[in-house]
């Protein structure tokens, strides 16, 4: 985790989530993808960017909402949130994540930012992760996945967040060889990598002009 420095100029980019965003699985912290986003931008803008990722492995969004919010002293420039997963697994009621989730929206629309630099994106789909089935069957809990997708979808676009699917990009190589980490439920690499450039190509062009 890394703290803005105020005496560092440039862009300001918050990370808030769970194990997907901390890059839990990965072989090294700058395979998560916000160190990937972080490293387009300063290649296609030419400026420096600072990430904040106080992200958390198991983390739900009462979680985010008590540990990660108060660590926010200062707005960004640029937001993702990708929160959710441990609420599925931990049967969180539909309505208890609507509620935490307005609250976790609520506090990032105060940031006032631009149309295109606060992206929410949606739970990947882990259902068919080797090990998944330690929760609950694979169906049950894909069908849960994407019943807080659309919860999450309808919440972040009430508030003219970007909404990036990453849901159908994370099944698009679920029996691919290689798909996952050696736990067995994280991504790997390859699959960060590919949520990282479908995520670049929907709000790349709006972090770009941010920085200009």
């Amino acid at each position: 985790m890394t703290l803005y420095n105020p005496a560092v100029a440039g862009l300001r980019y918050l990370a808030l989530g769970d194990s997907y965003t901390i890059g839990t699985g990965a072989s090294r912290e700058s395979s998560n993808f916000p160190s990937y986003l972080a490293r387009r931008l300063r290649e296609e803008a030419g400026a420096p960017v600072q990430v904040h990722n106080p992200a958390v492995d198991g983390f739900t969004t009462r979680d985010l909402i008590d540990r990660e919010l108060v660590q926010v002293a200062a707005p960004p420039d640029l937001c993702t949130v990708l929160i959710g997963a441990n609420d599925v697994v931990q049967r969180v009621a539909p309505d208890g994540y609507r509620r935490n989730l307005g609250l976790i929206y609520d506090f990032v629309r105060s940031f006032d930012l631009a149309v295109g630099r606060t992206a929410a994106l949606s739970i990947p789909d882990f259902s068919r992760a080797p090990t998944a089935s330690t929760f609950d069957a694979p169906a049950a809990l894909s069908a849960r996945i994407d019943a807080f997708n659309a919860i999450a979808r309808q919440e972040a676009q009430g508030r003219g967040f970007l909404w990036i699917d990453l849901t159908e990009v994370s099944r698009s190589g679920a029996d691919r060889p290689g798909w996952w980490a050696a736990d067995r439920l994280h991504p790997s690499d390859a699959q960060y990598l590919k949520w990282a450039g479908w995520i670049w190509e929907s709000l790349g062009a709006a972090w770009v002009a941010a920085a200009s």
